[in-house]
């Protein structure tokens, strides 16, 4: 599988092994879960994985399941028909449908209802699917590749999501490794990224002194291929054809503070802490820092309004 694409420059070990499983599978239809860190390119590789399959000239189709409001999902996934609710005023073509003989890729899959994966479920397994306001039942041939920057088997376990759908979308999975543990390949995604960058824009390729190089090495990239091109498009339309030096990067990157994962900001103590205590402690406070707003409580955690809800039933917190 050869690719132009940014995020399948390198030769680390680890990404190399995701490149041979990624050539094995786009030889089959069978279902693919990509699981990685924002920024690590998993749409790229659902599209690779796509053009290098059999399915190559047909529909490669996108749905951010976190991008609709949970009562939109389903009819938006398997269409719906006149009448079927207020506002449903002609016939809709869900997303399944459009992917018939291509690839439906199903973005932040964990972030769908638990309502609609039973009906995902349903489809992965017949490949039937009835949109809404619909009886009779449909059958399309898409294949479906599912990704996620989260921890599915915890959600699982937090009973967030069907273990019975997670199992059937990680017969095949794909993980992704973060930029800060490929080694080498940021140099090589530095200088191929630079390059391409400035024939993009019509610019002269910069260079950078050793200490910049040394900087950007050391960065921990939280925002993964996407943070790099995104920093290596700057340089090269501020300092084209110039040389860049530590002191051109980013304050972020300059700053050695700001490289250290954001777990070292925390210690534990010698005498150790009561986990369920800490964990009720920081649902209150995130609960009054955002006034009650359980969306919004959910997003300083980290985590999803569902896993919120259930933790918060967890602690018996109201």
């Amino acid at each position: 599988m050869t690719t132009l694409d940014e995020a399948f420059i390198g030769n680390s070990p680890e990404f190399l092994a995701v490149q041979r499983s990624a050539k094995v599978v786009a030889a089959t239809d069978v279902t693919v879960l990509i699981t990685g860190e924002t920024g690590t390119g998993k749409e790229l590789l659902a599209k690779t994985i796509h053009r290098a399959s059999k399915r190559n000239d047909t529909a490669f189709i996108t749905l951010n399941c976190a991008a609709l409001p949970d009562n939109l999902i389903e009819s938006e996934l398997f269409g719906y028909r006149k009448g079927a609710f207020t506002g449903a005023d002609r016939d809709h073509t869900g997303w399944v449908k459009k992917a018939d003989g291509g690839t439906l890729f199903l973005d932040e899959i964990g972030e769908l209802p638990l309502t609609v994966q039973a009906k995902l479920l349903r489809f992965l397994e017949s490949g039937e699917f009835q949109p809404v306001g619909q009886a009779a039942t449909e059958k399309v041939d898409a294949r479906i590749i599912a990704a996620t920057n989260q921890d599915l088997y915890g959600r699982v376990q937090a009973g967030d999501f069907r273990a019975d759908l997670y199992y059937r979308l990680h017969v095949v999975p794909l993980e992704l490794p973060p930029l800060r543990e490929r080694g080498n390949d940021i140099a090589l995604l530095i200088t191929e990224l630079s390059e391409q960058l400035a024939r993009k824009h019509q610019l002269d390729t910069p260079s950078y002194t050793p200490a910049a190089m040394n900087a950007l090495q050391s960065y921990h990239w939280p925002g993964n291929v996407r943070e790099l091109r995104n920093v290596c498009e700057r340089l090269v339309i501020l300092f084209s054809g110039k040389t860049i030096d530590k002191t051109n990067l980013p304050h972020e990157i300059r700053d050695n503070s700001l490289r250290k994962r954001p777990s070292d900001g925390f210690t534990l103590p010698d005498s150790g802490i009561c986990l369920d205590e800490l964990e009720a402690s920081m649902i209150h406070q995130a609960l009054d820092k955002a006034r009650g707003n359980q969306s919004r409580a959910a997003k300083l955690l980290g985590v999803t309004r569902s896993t919120l809800i259930y933790r918060m039933k967890k602690f018996a917190i109201q």
